[in-house]
């Protein structure tokens, strides 16, 4: 952004990054592209066996970039705008102004789409001629694209893809129409302005995607095709924002980090396609030997997912639907490793099954099964939704869950516990090792929840489930007070990302705050310095709770320098290495102003605060954090805090709420529409006892 521009919303640069990886990218939640690129991925639809499975490439009719023929260049600036979701190229010269507008249109997901536009700025009638330059050939190393009739002035190609990600599975087909682009625009020598449109639709059916194209075509011919689109993100950020009185490179990090991860979730209502979940690096990455193909890992339910759990809780459940659609893949993963029940790939596509091209992740990195449980768990006591749970299957994996856990721990008859033997833990530069503090603490977590919800489905609860929660060894050592990774680490060995800092948070493991304090100390200088960009999040999200807010901040800078110019996109490891639009960052970066400055914590009964600013931020303003059907919104300072609640149209059944205040117990109603004040301290949200008729 340049020097002196305040608008944190705002990105714009007067050329483009060297590192084509680092452009802008435009996404919904069913079709994405990187500006500029030559291809764009479809949500859910992948080519290739197992562990070559990936996203399959479609190519872009979007990819055009204008150029002005002749001498003298003009003044060229690329901006995206996050707040309308919109990524914009100006050309500018004395005569002229030429504008391209490229978007993936927020609540059409089936349609992309750009404009040109030149407008004469100087008193002349000489034609004004921009070029258009695109590589698009209709051909795809993943699809066998047919040609099919042109359709309402479109060009049309269909086709399947190639290789079913398991022998007999699906092989989804792809249907796209287009607007063909002429190789240049002129504005006629009697013309002042002059917009033109062209829309690209794609879906799985030829139905679909026609009626979008109409849908879009009709929208166009209104002069209202952007302005719906800006309309939807509007909406969305009217539904959640983040705003803080503090350093400007602070919040143009958040907004960035927002507005990547709003751009990939499904929208409200029904989205007409089922969501296959949010990879690392988004729908712009996931080619074949790019940004782990495409594939879904704990990044979404761990690091995503609670930021757009606490916004919207309708996009959270769709990431769990994913889960739930892919659980036959993950009882057939337990089969074949010779366990009982479900357990989830390291890596996901389509299926559910493991497609990690390295088998060494898929059979020890089992954290991920008591991960996807924990974002059930979180959504289960945000919302009490228990349709989720007794009608569209949450019950089943919860169980399939719970029952992999027991079938995976054997008994220690020296240490009268059981074990969890053979496993990689979050921290990958070790394999094999015995009793992971974090893959044993969550798996606990797990059994304890499973057992909550079947008492609350009136469920019997299996005698088992207790049992191994019980009598599970989370590895402790009680002369130096804090957690070992596993059994037999020495403190000081390095570890390569946030591993036993995530008992604190997100687990909430039973420790005292010396404990707590412990971890942090042993942890931090042992942590690689150039890991992944999640890490320093979690370290923040720790020293807050302990209220060593400038620690914190000094951790949470440390993610700065795997945040790129001009358009904030993260690169998973700070030397530029890994995936890129990495949203797995941008999730752990989010929670640690989320969850840590204000303190909030997802309990059973309750939504906690204890806020913590650092010396730099005077106020801190979350709006549309949804806690049991209500809109609240909180305003932070260091004297005050301020939770109003939005009235509640949408679901009239919405609980009535009350804050409650931790060191005097006082109850603070707070029904829709009003708001309660007092001095900033810790309490929670709950549910008010007492229900108004």
């Amino acid at each position: 952004m340049a020097d002196g521009e305040e608008d944190p919303a705002v990105f714009t640069a007067a050329s483009l990054p060297s590192d084509p990886r680092l452009l802008a990218t435009v996404t919904n939640a069913y079709l994405g592209t990187r500006v500029y690129r030559d291809v764009l991925h479809v949500n859910g639809v992948y080519n290739g066996a197992v562990g070559d499975t990936h996203r399959a490439d479609v190519p872009s009719p979007v990819n055009v970039r204008m150029r002005v023929p002749g001498a003298g260049s003009p003044a060229e600036t690329f901006t995206l705008n996050t707040r309308t979701g919109t990524f914009s190229h100006v050309l500018q010269s004395a005569d002229f102004t030429a504008t391209h507008h490229l978007y993936a249109h927020c609540s059409l997901v089936h349609l992309m789409a750009f404009s040109i536009t030149i407008r004469r700025s100087a008193p002349t009638t000489r034609p004004i001629t921009v070029q258009l330059h695109t590589p698009f050939v209709p051909t795809s190393q993943d699809l066998d694209l047919k040609q099919g009739p042109d359709f309402q002035g479109a060009h049309y190609v269909y086709g399947q893809t190639l290789v079913p990600e398991v022998e007999g599975g699906p092989r989804p087909t792809v249907h796209m129409l287009w607007t063909p682009v002429p190789r240049a625009l002129t504005l006629g020598g009697e013309e002042r302005e002059r917009r033109w449109e062209f829309l690209t639709a794609v879906a799985e059916s030829e139905e679909e995607a026609k009626g979008s194209y109409g849908e879009g075509l009709a929208l166009a011919a209104a002069g209202s095709l952007h302005s719906s689109h800006a309309r939807a993100w509007a909406a969305l950020w009217r539904g959640c924002s983040v705003d803080l009185d503090g350093p400007l490179p602070l919040r143009q990090a958040l907004r960035g980090c927002l507005y990547y991860l709003l751009s990939a979730i499904p929208p409200r209502g029904s989205p007409g396609f089922l969501f296959h979940g949010i990879s690392p690096g988004g729908l712009s990455n996931g080619t074949r030997g790019e940004d782990y193909w495409g594939h879904v890992f704990w990044d979404q339910d761990t690091w995503m997912f609670p930021n757009i759990l606490l916004f919207y809780p309708e996009a959270a459940r769709a990431i769990l639907e994913y889960r739930i659609r892919t659980l036959d893949g993950a009882l057939r993963n337990a089969q074949e490793q010779g366990y009982e029940g479900a357990k989830f790939p390291w890596e996901s596509a389509a299926t559910g099954r493991e497609v990690c091209p390295e088998e060494i992740y898929g059979a020890q990195e089992i954290h991920v099964t008591g991960d996807v449980l924990m974002a059930f768990e979180q959504y289960y006591y945000t919302t009490q939704d228990e349709k989720l749970f007794r009608e569209d299957g949450g019950w089943e994996l919860v169980d399939a869950v719970a029952r992999y856990w027991c079938s995976r721990m054997v008994w220690s008859e020296e240490e009268q516990c059981y074990h969890i033997r053979g496993v990689m833990p979050p921290d990958e530069h070790h394999c094999r090792v015995d009793n992971s503090a974090y893959t044993n603490a969550v798996a606990q977590r797990s059994l304890n929840f499973a057992a909550d919800v079947a008492r609350d489905l009136l469920v019997p609860v299996p005698e088992e489930w207790a049992d191994c929660a019980k009598k599970l060894k989370v590895p402790f050592d009680a002369e130096k007070k804090y957690h070992p990774e596993y059994d037999g680490y020495s403190p000081g060995e390095p570890v390569k990302q946030a591993d036993v800092v995530l008992l604190g948070f997100p687990l909430m493991h039973p420790m005292s705050p010396e404990v707590r304090r412990n971890d942090l100390e042993m942890y931090e200088p042992a942590t690689a310095p150039g890991g992944p960009a999640m890490t320093w999040s979690m370290f923040a999200v720790g020293w807050l709770e302990l209220k060593e807010v400038q620690r914190a901040q000094s951790q949470l800078n440390k993610c700065f320098s795997n945040i790129t110019e001009p358009f904030k996109i993260w690169v998973e490891n700070s030397d530029g290495s890994g995936a890129v639009n990495f949203l797995t960052g941008m999730g752990g970066f989010l929670q640690a102003v989320l969850f840590g400055y204000t303190g909030f914590r997802i309990t059973k009964t309750s939504l906690r605060f204890d806020p913590a600013l650092p010396d730099d931020i005077d106020r801190l303003k979350v709006t549309g954090v949804s806690y049991l059907g209500t809109k609240l919104t909180f305003t932070i300072t260091r004297e005050e805090m301020r939770i109003a609640a939005a009235e509640s149209p949408r679901d009239p059944a919405a609980s009535p709420l009350e804050a409650v205040l931790e060191a005097s117990g006082q109850r603070l109603p707070l029904p829709g529409g009003q708001s309660v004040s007092f001095p900033t301290a810790a309490g929670w949200i709950q549910r008010s006892p007492t229900e108004t008729p």
